[in-house]
């Protein structure tokens, strides 16, 4: 819809009602004064205006109503007999307008002053901890990590630093422990790389004769190393979230009853005895059933390098919550082990990448230190957790739940 102007050509549109207002045209020319100041300015101008829009009202009002009751008062005056004033009222009236208007210009020039001042200090106050916080972020962008908020009295501005705060942390924290991924994951290819390189330049100067036990062993040291790349990129698929699940239910006895028949073959006679302490039927969980052999292989072989000798014994049961005696919708497996067991300060890091019971013990049994922090996602990924009990000398018992169907 548009207005339209007659002229002599005809008609011509001067305005359009859905145009564009003309803030809007000055924000997309960027003419709006208001763009560039900064969120101090703005406080200190937004007090400024609200007192100045006070003052102003206030000024107005009285300058219309003042003079009108002040000459219904002194005719009230003059009515009662307590004095005359009529020859009188136009000096009074106009004496009365100077004296209004100098206590008004030195009002709004006190209450001006006053207002200002308090708005500079209010908005310098909310300002000091936003520089802060631009301060802090600048610093953790050039990679100062211990970069923090201070405390604030404000209680937005105090969140707002929580949240950095607790921001510049996890950043830490990924920071470090890529770090100490970095030195793991050298330490362990430095190891069989080393080997490898002094039995082929042993070989290669001849001062010593290849035979097929040397080349075995340059085969356990290439296998350890493919070990250590398969399971370095299962472990990155499964925390940055791309290794599919697929769930489905999932009858656990004829997977715990293979994984035991596989194990114990492999057992040498003086070994530990590998047990299936669980009884047919199971209930009916909702697992992957390729996810869930993952896990019981990590924990079943983690069992076995880990006890020279006794058992290892393989359970599942449902598990009861004793405060209102209702059973979880959990079916829980557990490996037990009567191996070296872990030490109590140990138990926190049993799951990080590359950790090792047994800090002395030699990198030839087979182990790449992943397998647990494998385990322990594809648990958490499938629903359930993963936790251990152990005592150092006597064995360690890993328990893992998955929920029921």
């Amino acid at each position: 819809m548009c207005y339209r102007q007659m002229g002599a050509r005809g008609s011509k549109p001067l305005l359009f009602l859905n145009d564009p207002p003309l803030w809007a045209l000055l924000r997309s020319a960027n003419l709006n004064p208001m763009a560039k100041l900064s969120l101090g300015s703005r406080l200190f101008l937004s007090h400024m205006l609200v007192m100045l829009v006070g003052l102003g009202s206030f000024v107005s009002l009285a300058k219309i109503s003042s003079p009108r009751m002040f000459v219904l008062r002194l005719e009230e005056l003059e009515s009662q007999g307590f004095i005359t004033v009529r020859s009188a009222k136009t000096y009074l009236i106009r004496g009365f307008e100077t004296a209004w208007n100098r206590s008004s210009l030195w009002a709004i020039i006190f209450g001006a002053s006053a207002a200002g001042g308090l708005s500079f200090l209010a908005a310098d106050r909310i300002m000091q901890p936003l520089d802060r916080l631009k301060l802090a972020t600048k610093n953790l962008a050039e990679g100062d990590l211990q970069s923090r908020m201070p405390p604030s009295d404000i209680p937005e501005l105090e969140e707002l630093g929580q949240s950095f705060n607790r921001m510049a942390d996890s950043l830490e924290n990924v920071e470090q422990q890529r770090r100490e991924l970095v030195s793991d994951l050298t330490h362990e290819l430095r190891s069989p790389l080393t080997v490898v390189r002094g039995y082929l330049e042993q070989l290669a100067e001849g001062t010593i004769a290849g035979d097929p036990e040397l080349y075995q062993r340059l085969v356990g040291e290439t296998r350890r190393l493919e070990r250590l790349t398969v399971d370095l990129q299962e472990l990155s698929k499964v925390e940055a979230g791309y290794l599919s699940i697929q769930r489905q239910p999932l009858d656990l006895y004829p997977l715990l009853a293979k994984l035991q028949q596989r194990f114990a073959d492999q057992l040498l006679e003086d070994g530990p005895e590998l047990i299936l302490a669980v009884q047919p039927p199971l209930p009916t969980v909702l697992a992957d059933p390729d996810r869930a052999e993952q896990i019981l292989v990590n924990l079943i072989g983690n069992a076995v390098r880990y006890t020279p000798s006794g058992a290892i014994t393989i359970d599942a049961y449902l598990c009861t919550n004793r405060k209102d005696m209702e059973k979880e919708n959990l079916l829980w497996v557990t490996v037990t082990d009567t191996g070296i067991g872990i030490a109590e300060g140990d138990l926190p890091y049993v799951f990080e990448r590359f950790w090792r019971a047994d800090k002395s013990r030699s990198r030839y049994s087979g182990g790449t230190g992943l397998g647990l922090a494998i385990a322990k996602r594809l648990v958490e990924l499938q629903g359930g957790s993963l936790t251990v009990t152990s005592t150092l000398g006597q064995g360690s018992e890993f328990r893992f739940s998955l929920p029921l169907v």
